[in-house]
């Protein structure tokens, strides 16, 4: 009160006009009443009067807010603004969990309410939050998952398609069978633990991204037929061809088979898998060397690396266990190429610092590509291949064992920007 005495006195002596003067009333007024709004103790006649006459960003701090009792967040509901729904349906959504229990029945039948009445918003934004806030609830009603999982906005299925736990495999398959379903395949796809049975679906649809994105899904059920079935239709379909080599269930019959057709990096890949016999070992490295002889040197292979990255980059795979995959099997380029992607370095830099056969620079490079210390190690001891004592290994198990003002140093010294 104090402070809006001095502005107006401020305001008579500057000479302002009757409408500034009211201007500077009405900006106080919205100031309190947000205030108020953000207040779990405001009282539930105040912030049932803020939903109903307050301006935007006080209807939206109202929604937020928990202490907002069932008239409210019923009348914020059919708000005007997108953004106060939105914030209503953050709300419900994270209030879900704690409202199981027997003795907040009636709070939490109101709740599922409004759950199903946001899953119905005219504004897709709103039901993709939604859908993003629940999509790994197990306490949250079937039917509102039920509603969004078949939501033609892509934005608003995925995310429930890829992770809800309330969708069964007969809900899945009949999502696929349905209209809609190209967009949701690739969602299903990266289910984890998705089953054979709908892994059978998605393969026989022969819808390339979400059969890429089904095989780097290393908790994708895939039966060996169907993986051999697989290989026979995919030798002229280049996005399969990476995914397929790093399958970690490949019978040797289909490691043969892809080594006939694969690029020289993935074929190097597979000549360094593990469980291999003999047979197969001496097959590969016969098929290896023919092939690097007709190969035209270091940059047909750099070739065959930047496309292999450029298909995970497609395929929504280039991720951690992507890398982590291509560094057991050694290989160097594609390891070189996916760094530079994910921490957006020039590849001879990347190189470089490889080069180097610096544990504390890779380990440096793999903190800003966001990647794990578990795929820094595994650079150190199979694409380096420093010994034992001079790897870096993780501290605590799984953290960095550099602080971040080091790491910066280490990126520093090989003139790699920072972000």
């Amino acid at each position: 009160m104090r402070e809006l005495k001095q502005r107006l006195a401020a305001a008579a002596e500057a000479h302002l006009s009757r409408d500034e003067i009211l201007g500077i009333l009405e900006e106080r007024t919205q100031a309190a009443q947000h205030e108020l709004a953000c207040q779990t103790d405001a009282g539930g006649d105040v912030l049932c009067y803020l939903a109903a006459h307050g301006g935007t960003a006080t209807r939206r701090a109202v929604a937020a807010n928990v202490a907002a009792p069932e008239p409210a967040n019923r009348l914020l509901s059919d708000d005007e603004d997108d953004d106060v729904r939105a914030e209503l349906a953050c709300k419900i959504a994270r209030l879900m969990p704690d409202l199981s229990r027997e003795e907040a029945v009636h709070v939490r039948d109101i709740a599922v309410e409004m759950l199903e009445k946001l899953a119905r918003d005219q504004a897709p934004r709103v039901r993709a939050i939604l859908a993003e806030e629940i999509k790994h609830l197990h306490c949250v009603p079937k039917s509102v998952v039920d509603k969004l999982a078949r939501d033609v906005e892509e934005i608003v299925a995925a995310p429930v398609l890829e992770y809800s736990p309330l969708l069964s495999d007969a809900d899945l398959l009949e999502i696929i069978a349905g209209a809609q379903a190209e967009r949701a395949l690739a969602a299903i796809a990266r289910r984890q633990p998705l089953s054979s049975e709908v892994s059978d679906v998605i393969v026989g649809s022969l819808d390339i991204p979400a059969v890429a994105s089904l095989l780097a899904n290393p908790r994708a059920a895939i039966r060996e037929q169907t993986l051999e079935k697989l290989v026979e239709t995919a030798a002229t379909i280049e996005e399969l061809h990476t995914p397929l080599t790093l399958r970690p269930e490949l019978s040797l019959r289909t490691i043969r088979r892809l080594a006939s057709f694969v690029g020289t990096a993935l074929l190097e890949s597979l000549t360094a898998r593990g469980g291999l016999d003999e047979d197969t070992r001496v097959f590969l490295n016969r098929r290896l060397r023919s092939r690097l002889k007709t190969d035209d040197g270091p940059d047909s292979s750099f070739a065959d690396a930047v496309q292999l990255i450029s298909g995970a980059v497609n395929g929504g795979y280039l991720d951690a266990e992507f890398v982590e995959r291509l560094a057991e099997g050694g290989n160097k380029d594609a390891v070189v190429v996916a760094l530079g992607t994910l921490a957006r370095v020039q590849p001879r830099i990347v190189r470089r610092i490889i080069d180097s056969r610096s544990a504390k620079a890779v380990i440096s490079l793999v903190w800003q590509a966001r990647l794990s210390m578990r795929v820094a190690f595994k650079i150190q001891a199979f694409v380096i291949r420093l010994p034992p004592h001079e790897c870096l290994a993780a501290r605590n198990g799984k953290d960095f064992p550099l602080s971040e003002d080091e790491m910066r140093w280490q990126l520093t010294y090989f003139d790699v920007p920072m972000p």
